[in-house]
């Protein structure tokens, strides 16, 4: 097509109220030529109209498919890392399960005294190290003495409380001590009112000579840096 054609289509086109970018893309051509070639054509405002909504809905469309695809690239980086982590992993041994535990209760367990208590608000975490007890040193589930630290905000909650950790740990409610209810002033309820069930603090009966033996796993553990 010869370009006097193409720019007599061009003019048409617009009139009829198309977009410059529309006509470029149809016809292979610059916008700026199409916007040189039309600039003595005027819109209606009805065309305008139309041609603002066309570009709402274009960005909008272009929004919601940048999103779908961001979406589907974290989905794929999480699946590949977890992939990578199972692989990296592998299954784990006594030992590396015997180092985690000591690792852990390095980290969030009581150091200062003879009692063994292990503090974390995770449900994930105290389940593991409940598990690593149990499995790792045979500590009986009767040795166990949960208690549960929480806003005391949450009294009128305190029972569903109690039942949450004792579903977890499958202990019964009677095994836990005394709630202790923290009096720190909370200015707003937050969102997880319902949801947040405080602090477990995991701790064992005549756990003395136990906690002497967890003192020098750590103490054998921390030795790794100094190497």
């Amino acid at each position: 097509m010869a370009k006097f054609e193409i720019k007599i289509k061009a003019r048409e086109q617009r009139r009829t109220g198309s977009s410059i970018l529309g006509i470029a893309r149809e016809f292979g051509i610059a916008k700026s030529t199409v916007s040189l070639w039309c600039r003595d054509i005027l819109l209606t405002d009805g065309q305008k109209e139309t041609l603002f909504k066309n570009r709402f809905w274009a960005g909008s469309k272009g929004r919601l498919m940048g999103a779908k695809a961001n979406r589907q690239k974290r989905v794929k980086t999480i699946e590949e890392s977890k992939a990578w982590a199972g692989s990296l992993l592998g299954a784990m041994s006594r030992r590396d399960l015997l180092i985690t535990g000591i690792a852990l209760y390095w980290a969030e367990g009581s150091k200062t005294d003879r009692r063994f208590i292990f503090v974390n608000s995770d449900p994930a975490m105290i389940l593991v190290m409940y598990q690593w007890l149990k499995d790792v040193f045979g500590i009986q589930k009767e040795a166990f003495m949960p208690r549960i630290s929480i806003n005391e905000i949450h009294k009128p909650r305190i029972q569903k409380v109690l039942e949450f950790w004792s579903h977890l740990l499958e202990l019964p409610v009677e095994q836990f001590g005394n709630p202790w209810f923290i009096k720190a002033k909370v200015n707003k309820v937050y969102d997880n009112y319902d949801t947040y069930y405080g602090i477990l603090r995991l701790g064992m009966r005549n756990a003395a000579p136990f906690k002497c033996k967890m003192s020098a796993l750590i103490e054998l553990l921390s030795g790794i840096a100094k190497k």
